[in-house]
């Protein structure tokens, strides 16, 4: 990604319900504050790769796409253009024609677009039976392996949502059927576990990077020793409490911890070290049970060897966490105010000429530009003051 592009996610009720695409826009978001890239939903629940209810795909493509004259457009299509049924010749055919006319429509419109082609995501045949032999989920990957070829091809990006997926499903589903019934509730449209892991695959392949800052302190010599996207001032010792100021570049992918279904999705996928990594190493304490303090908040107590080793901060409920929160909050936000207008003016309206439409559309524009506004100065990441105290201090003994 940079500087000014556009990025416009295309495709079916699975972008539609914006979950996949607002993870990723609220990771660049906190990962890269100062970069300003402009994010459009254009997902409309039954779309096939021919259209839908919001109109031919011919239709759907210049006016929800080209219109908004992106560098980057992701396409997620299949799950309805297989048709819930054993795969023929005659869907395959429909499919991979249908797709191949959009990418080349595309690229006839956009020539320098970037084109990320997104393997559908799986239809769930871990947790209940396959409707019939094979699967339904067998007929997503038939469509996958079509794509990824086309992607050679036309020298497009290609990522595989479904194998994203289905291996974490498949793992939590020998653990906790439970737990892995949560991750695609009705079989088809993925929930935020799912998502989380969607948006994981999408990221790693725009090489977003792993670690959101890094921080490695002596407590002996009271330096630095290594920082990776942020800067430690003031060092000080006072008696065993040790503490410093730090100016992050970047705030930690904003995760509900609370939800058990994302938190399982996340630590049985690679998420934490491939893209959310945020390592605070503080050596040479002298042994004992230490608490970390973030702006004089409690945040986690362990013995001053796993300190030495590393903890992960993106994991810990701390302020920088919670600013992350709000981010995704306004992400949701200006893409629920962008969808309200396109749905519920722009295409169902431009039929009447009415006289207020062209300035309800400016108006509802210029709200979520306001919105946008007040979503990237929240991303923007905050001085902290950090303490590691021994925890006979915090527990009022000594």
């Amino acid at each position: 990604m940079k500087d000014g592009d556009t990025v416009v996610f295309y495709g079916d009720s699975i972008t539609e319900r914006r979950l996949y695409s607002s993870f990723s826009e609220a990771f660049f978001l906190t990962r890269f504050p100062k970069v300003n890239v402009r994010f459009v939903n254009s997902g409309w629940a039954g779309d096939t790769v021919a259209g839908g209810a919001g109109g031919s795909a011919q239709v759907r493509l210049q006016r929800d796409v080209i219109a908004y004259k992106p560098n980057v457009v992701t396409i997620l299509l299949g799950m309805n253009d297989g048709h819930y049924q054993a795969l023929n010749e005659t869907t395959y055919n429909d499919f991979s024609t249908g797709y191949q006319r959009l990418v080349s429509t595309l690229k006839a419109a956009l020539p320098q677009v970037r084109l990320t082609l997104l393997e559908p995501s799986p239809y769930d045949d871990v947790t209940r039976p396959p409707l019939f032999p094979g699967g339904y989920n067998e007929v997503l990957t038939r469509f996958g392996q079509f794509i990824s070829a086309l992607g050679q091809r036309e020298k497009a990006m290609v990522v595989d949502l479904n194998g994203a997926v289905v291996g974490p499903l498949t793992a939590v589903n020998a653990k906790d059927p439970s737990a892995a019934l949560n991750f695609i509730p009705d079989r088809v449209h993925p929930g935020p576990a799912a998502s989380l892991l969607m948006a994981e695959a999408l990221l790693k392949s725009w090489n977003a990077p792993a670690i959101v800052t890094e921080a490695e302190i002596d407590a002996e010599s009271q330096t630095v020793s290594r920082t990776v996207r942020t800067q430690v001032h003031s060092i000080l010792r006072t008696g065993s409490t040790l503490s410093w100021t730090q100016d992050d570049a970047a705030l930690p992918f904003p995760i509900d911890w609370r939800d058990s279904a994302v938190s399982v999705a996340a630590y049985t996928s690679d998420f934490i070290p491939a893209i959310d990594d945020q390592p605070l190493r503080v050596k040479n304490l002298k042994p004992g049970e230490y608490t970390l303090r973030i702006d004089g908040r409690e945040i986690v107590t362990y013995p001053a060897d796993q300190f030495a080793r590393g903890i992960n901060l993106s994991a810990l409920n701390t302020p920088m966490l919670e600013q992350a929160a709000e981010v995704l909050k306004l992400t949701n936000q200006h893409i629920d105010l962008h969808v309200s207008r396109w749905r519920l003016v722009q295409v169902p309206l431009a039929q009447y000429e009415l006289f207020r439409y062209n300035a309800a559309i400016a108006e509802l524009d210029a709200l979520e530009r306001e919105v946008i506004a007040r979503q990237h100065a929240t991303a923007q990441p905050k001085r902290h003051f950090y303490e590691i105290v021994p925890k006979q201090t915090v527990d009022g003994r000594n």
